[in-house]
């Protein structure tokens, strides 16, 4: 065997986990005889990495979470669909019996937001209820009947019936899947996990534009048929959450269930102490009341967590994100008359679907590293200032003062980009952190609820405030919405980033006796 330098085996030596001779055997075969120490530890550094995936689980904690976040890809499918058909659909001659209007479109956008108005409480209660995972497989059984009507019938009623339907699938991706990422990871995956759920909206996205663009409309129709029907088979062999294993009394299934995703034994003392604490968190919960509205409010603390939970999430709903992407076909066409810049409709939409994908891997790989409070306040900061940006420029263009055409583009790249990186994905996190299992399902829906009906007013809406106040003042207000959501994180949202509940709402609980005596600590909060 070639001669390996004695940092190599220093380094082997020296990890924290150690390694079995079958992962040694190809260092040894690679890393011969380095140059140098530096160039002997990048070698090595892959290695540690794989081995602390196959040590902590990590890999069926990601598996699992993809598995759980297939629905949500599916369902980014079907949003993005209309965007790409749209044109077909509205040909005289395409595959609809009669061309669709306008108006059909725009109820097709707004319709498959206003079942999770009343439907976000019934889907967390089946959760609570029944479980995640049935609760899941019905999201995917909803996806599959709203798919299966537009292949049979392109007809208007067919169209919108087909959306309402998605509806009640929008509903258990977003109330269900945050609820599945958070319980099944462990703490130092939590918000990377919890990521995942807008990764795969926007995966979805690009999925079905790059789709529309290259298949043909009944190839696109069939694909995103299958990818629901496929998902319904195989999801039937994953595990329940371990929470609510315990919270049924399944305790031998709970352990197995743990042990998978960390990939240890179930005789593992950690694994065990693992269990015992969920098990003391189901007994506390049993001696408590049943969580009701009203114990939610009567706790201040739990009901402060409420109002950061609501005010986080509606500031992420309300920044006009939505906005930004129905007008992303007219800000390139208007770019394209001063720069060279030639791209189809199709290809735009491309474009746009790439950078929401690309800021959903950059949230999944920071969010850990810089915590869920400056994430959110930096990525709403930016938002922001890019829908300044895009109202300042259609508002001195409109004075007839000539701006570069590239501006307009680069702001909503950005505004998309910052968006996708943590304005979206991490008031999620940050909601299925602040609730223990008794008040998590039940907040998870009603906010769920209030998002849908922020989005139904914001889709029917545009049009008359675009006529009312004007495509500049429309930005500068969502910019407005985006800096008080800055403004309220930096001063209230409390950093949850592996942190239990009971230490987040020690802090919620400091803060608040901060707030009432200055005199005990130089710093006063206002939470």
């Amino acid at each position: 065997m070639p001669k390996v330098k004695e940092p190599v085996l220093a380094i082997l030596r020296t990890t924290d986990s150690g390694y079995d001779a079958p992962l040694i055997q190809p260092v040894i075969a690679v890393v011969i005889q380095p140059e140098t120490e530096s160039a002997a530890m990048l070698a090595v550094l892959p290695l540690r990495w794989l081995d602390r995936i196959k040590h902590g689980g990590l890999a069926n904690q990601f598996f699992m979470a993809l598995m759980v976040t297939i629905p949500v890809l599916n369902f980014g499918m079907l949003m993005g669909w209309q965007s790409p058909m749209t044109p077909i659909l509205q040909d005289p001659g395409g595959p609809a019996p009669e061309p669709i209007t306008d108006d059909t479109i725009s109820w097709m956008a707004s319709i498959t937001f206003f079942p999770p108005i009343f439907c976000g409480f019934l889907v967390g209660d089946l959760a609570d209820r029944w479980g995640r995972k049935l609760t899941t497989l019905l999201t995917s059984l909803m996806l599959v009947i709203s798919w299966v009507i537009t292949l049979f019938s392109l007809r208007p009623w067919a169209l919108i019936a087909s959306r309402a339907v998605a509806g009640l699938a929008c509903a258990g991706c977003y109330v269900v899947t945050p609820l599945y990422l958070k319980e099944i990871a462990s703490d130092n995956v939590r918000g990377a996990l919890g990521s995942l759920f807008i990764l795969s909206q926007n995966l979805g996205y690009l999925v079905v534009y790059v789709a529309g663009d290259v298949l043909s409309f009944a190839a696109v129709m069939w694909l995103c048929t299958a990818v629901p029907v496929i998902h319904m088979i195989a999801f039937l062999a994953m595990p329940e959450t371990p929470v609510f294993l315990v919270k049924q009394g399944k305790f031998k299934e709970a352990r197995a269930t743990l042990a998978w995703l960390r990939n240890t034994s179930v005789e593992d003392k950690d694994l065990e102490e693992a269990v015992q604490q969920l098990e003391r968190e189901e007994e506390v919960a049993k001696s408590m009341k049943k969580a009701s509205w009203k114990s939610l409010v009567q706790n201040k603390t739990t009901f402060k967590a409420f109002r950061i939970s609501l005010n986080v999430m509606l500031s992420q709903e309300t920044c006009g994100y939505l906005v930004v992407l129905m007008y992303a076909g007219s800000n390139f066409e208007q770019a394209s008359e001063s720069i060279s810049l030639k791209l189809s409709p199709n290809k735009q939409t491309i474009v746009v679907g790439a950078i929401q994908l690309l800021g959903s891997i950059v949230a999944s790989c920071i969010v850990e590293k810089t915590g869920r409070k400056w994430l959110l306040a930096s990525t709403s900061f930016v938002t922001g200032l890019s829908m300044l940006a895009l109202g300042g420029w259609f508002y001195i263009t409109s004075l007839s003062v000539w701006l570069p055409g590239w501006l307009p583009v680069l702001a909503m790249c950005l505004c998309i980009f910052a968006d996708a990186a943590g304005y979206q994905p991490v008031p999620y996190v940050i909601t299925s952190e602040l609730f223990s299992f008794q008040h998590r399902g039940m907040v998870t829906s009603f906010v769920s609820s209030v998002d849908a009906l922020s989005d139904f007013l914001q889709t029917k809406a545009y049009d008359p405030l675009l006529k009312l106040l004007g495509i500049h003042w429309v930005f500068i207000m969502f910019s407005m919405v985006c800096f008080l959501g800055t403004f309220y994180t930096v001063l209230y949202v409390p950093e949850t980033k592996d942190r239990t509940i009971e230490e987040i709402y020690a802090i919620l609980e400091r803060k608040k006796e901060k707030r009432k005596d200055p005199e005990a600590g130089k710093e006063t909060s206002r939470l």
